[in-house]
């Protein structure tokens, strides 16, 4: 094998089918959304998705979370087009993920782990990389016993970023004192971020947040002027970014945090929380929404709820609807005329969209569109923050 088609092997993905469940409160249609999603997280995780299985169930099942006569399916599939990976939609238990590897013969993954995978690979700073490295522990610690059945040699590959074992109380020994260490390195560097933010003036803060990959990157770069990275996948960005923003008359800090998503694994709003505190002590938020995606009502949903989880519920929020340039013929407008950007910004503004409690937006950061309506909001809600504060 020449040094080129060792680099091709080497770089090639690995194959994947997901799977999904129709219970009494998913709907097929939503299921058939989330198993979009759940593809678009592994196409960013490195993995090339060759089918998707569904199945209608009242309950999951406790032995293999899905029926036998599915699980049979799959495993033929699998067999015949040798696939690396099946994930699952949903968090399985450690049961479950034991008895699935049994009778499937490959790697069997969550949601939850690819999640962290993916984290993993996107972990830049020091903070963040200790931050995945905790979630993974803490996700890894229960599922030891499943583990050591194929970690007891390492692997690579996609949800095998984890630490890996030898032993299983050797490491279950071994798992809780890295634990006990990154959560002791965490708080020594939570208590260093915590200094800074006392030590910045006493500026108006403002922080984006919304679902992963709605352009809260692109948001940033545009409104401060900086280089902040911006990727179309999702989770691009992990660290907090900070930038001071200088407009005439009007000086704010603005911050970017991790995107959420559906189903977040709780370790890791759990240990992302200091990072989260941007959001915590933020005197307004932007609350940046992807109006071009069919889902954005059920995002928005999502969004609201973690900041109800992460005690930031009750902040002053500009509801920012991103990405009207990728909407072709809005579903939600019925007017088959071609309409002038006035024209369509006008439309929007008198959609349901619009009515909400919050002063509401319709912009393209991409194309600097309406940009300057949204400096607007901006400046006197800081107005009115900084007049209501003295």
């Amino acid at each position: 094998m020449t040094k080129k088609q060792l680099f091709e092997t080497q770089k090639k993905a690995e194959t994947a089918v997901m799977v999904g469940v129709i219970t009494q409160n998913i709907r097929p249609e939503q299921a058939d959304e989330y198993l979009d999603e759940l593809e678009f997280l592994a196409l960013t995780a490195g993995a090339s998705v060759k089918k998707r299985f569904l199945q209608r169930l009242s309950l999951p099942n406790p032995r293999t979370f899905i029926g036998e006569g599915k699980l049979h399916e799959i495993t033929e599939y699998v067999l015949a087009n040798e696939i690396d990976i099946v994930i699952f939609d949903d968090e399985l238990s450690p049961s479950q993920l034991r008895n699935l590897e049994q009778e499937i013969k490959c790697k069997i993954l969550d949601r939850s782990n690819l999640i962290l995978d993916i984290f993993a690979s996107r972990a830049r700073t020091a903070q963040a990389r200790f931050q995945v490295e905790l979630a993974q522990a803490q996700y890894l610690l229960p599922r030891l016993t499943r583990m050591w059945t194929h970690l007891s040699k390492q692997k690579g590959g996609i949800g095998m970023k984890g630490p890996g074992e030898t032993e299983i109380e050797t490491d279950r020994r071994a798992l809780r004192n890295k634990i006990t260490k990154l959560k002791e390195r965490l708080s020594v560097i939570d208590k260093q971020a915590e200094t800074q933010r006392r030590n910045r003036d006493a500026k108006v803060r403002v922080s984006l947040v919304g679902y992963t990959n709605v352009g809260k990157s692109t948001m940033m770069n545009v409104i401060s002027k900086s280089n902040v990275f911006a990727e179309n996948k999702l989770f691009a960005t992990l660290d907090s970014t900070v930038r001071k923003v200088d407009w005439p008359g009007k000086t704010f800090l603005l911050s970017d945090t991790v995107g959420f998503i559906r189903k977040l694994p709780h370790q890791l709003i759990e240990c992302f929380k200091s990072t989260l505190d941007e959001i915590r002590e933020a005197d307004i938020l932007l609350h940046v929404v992807d109006i071009s995606h069919p889902n954005f009502e059920d995002q928005i949903n999502v969004v609201n709820q973690t900041l109800t989880e992460i005690g930031a519920a009750d902040k002053k929020v500009i509801l920012v609807f991103n990405k009207i340039d990728k909407l072709t013929k809005p579903f939600y407008i019925d007017d088959e005329n071609e309409l002038s950007p006035e024209e369509y910004l006008d439309l929007l503004k008198n959609t349901w969209m619009a009515k909400s409690s919050h002063p509401t937006l319709f912009v393209s950061a991409a194309n600097k569109t309406n940009l300057e309506a949204l400096r607007i909001t901006l400046a006197d809600l800081i107005d009115n923050f900084e007049k209501n504060r003295k």
